[in-house]
């Protein structure tokens, strides 16, 4: 049975990330997965960190010093074989709040390990893989050329290729703004396809 664990990032309960992510999960669920949903606008955590014992542990098992709500995050991303990030691009990136989700949540000494010589350092989530989808405004022609999509090269190649996780796919749905009733079924239906997809490797 495949571990999932859906990060969404949006600020806003009602939005197209949440009904996109839904999809997902239903479909994932139905296909045998076991899912666990990190739900950044109902999950009530500090963004800033006061200390660098709140972004360096020594183990899954060493996050006393965290808040509570950070400590269920990071347990549910060690949890996990395969994330689901679902986000929409807010200036070219991510909203406020999934960056300080990844500054919280992905931490040295459960995500990756420092060497203790030099440049070399361990990647602890080697084995695991993601998929990001995400919704933008923006054409994705536009958003590639002239934008460079830097917030999807941040999560996929800074961060989640830094920690061993390999990214399987990218997923844009866009523009939103005046899409038709009937163009985002169609969305809703390639995220539930895409669940059925993460769940069956």
């Amino acid at each position: 049975m495949k571990n999932i664990a859906v990060i969404i990032g949006h600020p806003f309960a009602d939005s197209l990330s949440h009904a996109l992510a839904e999809k997902y999960i239903v479909k994932a669920k139905n296909t045998g997965a076991e899912v666990r949903v990190i739900d950044l606008a109902t999950i009530s955590f500090e963004p800033i960190p006061r200390n660098l014992n709140q972004v360096r542990v020594r183990g899954i098992d060493q996050l006393d010093e965290l808040q509570p709500s950070i400590a269920h995050m990071v347990r549910d991303l060690e949890w996990a074989d395969h994330f689901a990030f679902f986000y929409p691009v807010w200036w070219g990136t991510f909203p406020a709040v999934l960056k300080a989700f990844m500054d919280r949540a992905i931490l040295s000494g459960v995500a990756f390990r420092y060497g203790k010589t030099g440049v070399k350092w361990d990647r602890l989530w080697r084995g695991k893989t993601a998929r990001i989808v995400l919704t933008m405004d923006a054409p994705p022609l536009w958003h590639k050329l002239t934008y460079r999509a830097p917030g999807e090269n941040a999560l996929k190649r800074a961060t989640l290729w830094y920690v061993g996780v390999k990214t399987i796919g990218i997923t844009r749905f866009a523009p939103v703004r005046f899409s038709t009733p009937e163009i985002r079924e169609q969305w809703l239906a390639t995220a539930a396809k895409l669940g059925t997809k993460d769940a069956s490797r």
